[in-house]
């Protein structure tokens, strides 16, 4: 029959909805702006908060937290700057409370009257997927509605994963979601913390809270800290983080928590022994899962294993419902979760008249610890897993004329190109405000500009930006033509007479 599918859903023939979003996260808000500016009817659909886990959770209370850190740091090290060294008191209910300050500030951007404002209908409810085109909501206030819609957009983010480490749901572990309320009336910073995890939101996490005072151990299961990133660059973070008095467990697995006489303690094993760790408090930041449960996919059909299964263009098993984000995968980002709900939105609204691949080519992130490591494009280790060839360009910010001014001389750029020719495949950057530095980088990939257009780029003078054109500057000088330069020589004696 007409508009039927084989397994027995019927397609409307008129539809309440262009487009239902789920998730007001990073990916579900861009996809809800981009549809309401393309004049169409959409309904975005929030069981939690507006904003999603970076506004509430991730992004901008941790970095909210490592401000207040680094100037406890400072504080601590003004001998440095010619001034003298004090031991900052932390009234650490005070710090988180500017936390929450920060979130409320930025808040409005995200809100809901203004997605109202910008033509967007708002629900606060839990969705679920009916059929292909039908999407049922039970709504916060109670009750339910029922939405039909040619499109459907999942982004739904993800969330902390919990290993099954036995009496670990016991002891109150603490995560990045619920840590920020959690201590938020806490009068003193965690006097013993453990931090589980040794990634990048574990390095911030840790290193924020020694810095505020806390006793902090890190565990990590892996060899190294931050496994994504090369041995050099993790480097650089890890004797940072021992600096400020970290005590850094690598290659130690947490095997089970447990309480005696009021006292908590963590049991990891290391080199076949055992031997137990006495904590006040234990952030669990071993990594973040899709949500993928309780929205109906599974019984749709549509493959959800690690993540939502989708195709280059982001739409799953049916054409017309698409996923973005964190549940869509590969990358773990809000930048990158904005980024995709572009592809999302625009192949929603407008994919049977033309789509769009998802585009993956240029993905830049960065860690914010201090020192900030920051990468796009491949690095040293994934060029040799892949048998890519490269060259190997590298600068030491130590060598650089700003960051000596402002007692921030360490750390490098590192860039790869192809060999002989100045085309990048990768950057790492370590250093102060590598986060910010990267971008000049990842424009020139993006736009597919070569070191010889950085280096041909006025950087103003003393910045930490001049470190591009210094990179550029030694990558230039190691090709330079040796013949061309005996020419050259032979041509200024000779003009000499």
């Amino acid at each position: 029959m007409p508009g039927a599918l084989a397994n027995g859903w019927t397609k409307p023939k008129r539809f309440d909805r262009n487009l239902v979003v789920i998730g007001a996260g990073s990916a579900g808000l861009v996809s809800a702006y981009i549809a309401a500016a393309a004049k169409a009817k959409v309904t975005l659909v929030e069981a939690n908060k507006m904003g999603g886990d970076c506004l509430n959770f991730g992004c901008v209370p941790s970095k909210a937290l490592i401000k207040s850190a680094k100037v406890a740091h400072q504080m601590r090290h003004a001998d440095h700057y010619g001034l003298e060294a004090v031991e900052p008191k932390v009234p650490f209910s005070a710090v988180m409370e500017r936390i929450h300050k920060v979130i409320a500030e930025i808040e409005p951007h995200d809100s809901v009257e203004r997605y109202t404002g910008l033509g967007v209908e708002v629900l606060q409810g839990y969705a679920k997927l009916i059929d292909p085109w039908t999407v049922e909501i039970a709504l916060s206030s109670g009750g339910t509605q029922r939405l039909t819609t040619r499109a459907i957009i999942i982004a739904t983010g993800a969330q902390p994963v919990v290993p099954p480490i036995p009496g670990l749901a016991e002891i109150g572990y603490l995560t990045s979601d619920t840590l920020w309320e959690r201590l938020r009336d806490r009068p003193e910073v965690p006097r013993r913390l453990v931090v589980l995890g040794g990634g990048p939101i574990g390095c911030e996490l840790a290193q924020s809270f020694a810095r505020l005072g806390s006793q902090v151990a890190q565990i990590e299961m892996a060899p190294r800290l931050m496994m994504r990133e090369d041995p050099d660059a993790a480097g650089f973070v890890e004797a940072s983080l021992k600096a400020d008095g970290v005590q850094v467990l690598t290659g130690h697995k947490a095997v089970a928590c447990g309480t005696d006489d009021d006292e908590k303690w963590l049991e990891v094993e290391h080199d076949g022994g055992r031997h137990r760790i006495g904590f006040d408090e234990i952030i669990v930041a071993v990594g973040r899962a899709p949500r993928l449960k309780g929205f109906g996919l599974e019984e749709l059909g549509i493959k959800v294993d690690r993540v939502v299964e989708t195709n280059e263009y982001l739409q799953t098993l049916y054409p017309n419902i698409l996923a973005a984000g964190d549940v869509a995968g590969p990358y773990q980002f809000t930048h990158v979760a904005g980024h995709q709900a572009w592809f999302a939105a625009i192949n929603a609204l407008f994919g049977d008249l033309k789509s769009f691949k998802a585009d993956y080519s240029v993905i830049p992130w960065a860690t914010f610890t201090d020192p900030e490591v920051a990468r796009v494009g491949l690095s040293e280790a994934e060029a040799k897993e892949k048998n890519i060839p490269y060259e190997v360009t590298r600068f030491g910010i130590d060598d650089l004329d700003r960051a000596i001014a402002d007692g921030s001389a360490h750390g490098f750029v590192k860039v790869l190109t192809v060999p002989g020719k100045d085309k990048i495949l990768g950057v790492t950057i370590v250093g102060e405000h590598a986060g910010d530095l990267l971008a000049e980088f990842v424009f020139a990939m993006k736009h597919g500009h070569g070191l010889g257009k950085i280096l041909g780029t006025i950087h103003i003078y003393p910045t930490l930006a001049e470190a591009n054109k210094m990179v550029a500057g030694q990558w230039r000088r190691a090709h330079i033509n040796g013949f061309l330069l005996s020419l050259l020589e032979r041509f200024q004696t000779w003009r000499r007479g």
